[in-house]
């Protein structure tokens, strides 16, 4: 591990002004960062905790939700709020590590999290773009099973593991940024970034920008939603597929949509042409199979990894058919 030096911030302010400095990282809950410098592949010279700041979870008068980046994984599935209107959120964080993980992780550092690609990680004897750009991607022809069928390039094909970070982005999540060239606001969709030929760049962040709020938007519809996650155990298991939907009917015609997936691309992926497919048509079984065979049409299978396809199509229809089946028997009733 590299010698760091460790400051507290005490306000937002302090941890820019430090976080502006060279070299330097935010720590939160520390359940990935202090991975990846016990295994030297993140190298500060000095670390600003920021876990002791915006921690708290706000409702807001439109009737969204400003969660504090510092706010732990546990508190925000408990909140009473989240659970009532955005369901899909607290079974993502629940179906995400374990307990004593889910105490400790931030909001902001799940969604900063680094892929668990086995080859980043092999710091001694494998070949990773991502970790020393030009290396070369030894998972394109290696053990590739758990690799991204969406949205990979010919220099990385490893996947974001956040299951939070799907149930966001199906709900439009906005992420609040703050540095010393002021403040701005991304949508979480937006924020991270697909491979292409760099990498090693995971996010769209500036140094020294800072997280400081994730905000929900009022999403009525987001009080009927669900998240799903395949997986090759029931715990302690990253996503081989995971999908975060919700769905409006008016009669049997959806009037709206949400999908996202997890486990098939470099960033949370939101399932755009699907719900285009979907919008304006009748809930049934035939137009959820194809709306996910058109968001699955540019999938790329390496070896290891083409059952994806068919399971997150599967997993799609699956999800759509018993949102729908439970609002019908709400309106009914």
């Amino acid at each position: 591990m590299t010698p760091f030096s460790y400051t507290r911030a005490t306000n937002v302010g302090e941890a820019i002004r430090l976080g502006a400095r060279p070299q330097t990282k935010y720590l939160g809950g520390g359940t990935n960062l202090v991975d990846l410098l016990r295994e030297t592949l993140e190298r500060p010279t000095a670390l600003i905790d920021v876990s002791g700041l915006s921690n708290t979870i706000e409702e807001l008068s439109d009737g969204g939700i400003l969660i504090g980046a510092g706010a732990k994984n546990t508190a925000i599935a408990e909140h009473w709020a989240i659970r009532t209107r955005y369901p899909m959120l607290t079974r993502a964080i629940t179906a995400g590590a374990s307990a004593q993980i889910r105490n400790m992780a931030t909001a902001a550092g799940n969604i900063l999290q680094r892929t668990r690609c086995t080859y980043f990680y092999d710091n001694a004897g494998s070949r990773c773009n991502k970790r020393s750009p030009g290396q070369g991607c030894d998972a394109i022809d290696g053990f590739n099973r758990n690799h991204a069928v969406l949205g990979a390039s010919s220099s990385c094909v490893a996947t974001h593991p956040s299951d939070m970070c799907v149930a966001l982005a199906a709900l439009g999540a906005m992420v609040h940024l703050q540095s010393e060239h002021g403040t701005r606001v991304l949508e979480l969709t937006d924020l991270h970034r697909l491979p292409e030929d760099n990498p090693g760049v995971d996010t769209r962040l500036t140094h020294g920008e800072l997280i400081t709020a994730i905000e929900l938007p009022a999403l009525p519809m987001a009080a009927r939603s669900t998240y799903r996650k395949v997986r090759d155990r029931s715990s302690y298991a990253f996503a081989l597929i995971s999908v975060a939907a919700a769905i409006e009917l008016e009669g049997e015609i959806i009037k709206d949509v949400r999908i996202a997936l997890g486990g098939v691309a470099h960033k949370p992926w939101r399932a755009w042409r699907a719900e285009e497919v979907l919008k304006g048509n009748a809930a049934s079984a035939e137009n959820f199979r194809a709306a996910a065979e058109a968001e699955l049409a540019e999938a790329r299978p390496l070896r290891d990894n083409g059952f994806k396809i068919d399971l997150a199509k599967r997993a799609i229809v699956a999800v759509l058919s018993a949102l729908a089946r439970e609002e019908s028997m709400e309106t009914r009733t």
